[in-house]
């Protein structure tokens, strides 16, 4: 075997990782990595906006947008009015997206992060270059991504 496969057999093991711990998300709890991402960034956030929402987990306003509109759907959160300022809209958790919210996995992230947190700092160093190196190698310098570990729908227009 050459050593270029032992780096796409590593890399394919990710991306299965990743799509394995997704279902298993969805399936326990009926939601995606994304909505349960959005769900903590309001509880940590105490009634954010949704401007606030997307900075918190590095998504656009627009994915943000529709992650709200089907967490509304499903009575999980709710938009209230600014106290002081009418025109700003909040978002808030209601009592069964707090259950939910307490009842789901963690995301994959939060394994990783401990995980890479007890690296000494020269390997996190290390990991890093490597892992840009990669993307380099693959093109997908360009492709926008956030910190999220999920699976799904891949925005290819701008490539």
């Amino acid at each position: 075997m050459a050593d270029y496969d032992e780096v796409l057999i590593g890399l394919r093991k990710i991306t299965r990782a990743i799509d394995l711990h997704s279902k298993k998300l969805l399936k326990a709890s009926g939601l995606t990595t994304s909505q349960l991402l959005v769900m903590q960034a309001i509880v940590n956030l105490d009634m954010p906006s949704p401007s606030a929402i997307a900075r918190e987990v590095m998504l656009s306003q627009a994915t943000i947008s529709s992650l709200l509109d089907r967490l509304e759907r499903n009575q999980l959160i709710r938009r209230v009015k600014g106290n002081r300022d009418r025109r700003q809209t909040l978002i808030e958790l209601t009592t069964l997206g707090s259950d939910k919210l307490a009842s789901s996995p963690s995301p994959l992230q939060d394994d990783f992060i401990d995980n890479y947190r007890a690296l000494p700092e020269w390997q996190r160093h290390m990991l890093i270059a490597s892992v840009q190196m990669v993307a380099g190698m693959m093109n997908a310098e360009t492709l926008d991504a956030a910190p999220i570990l999920t699976s799904g729908e891949v925005n290819i227009g701008s490539v």
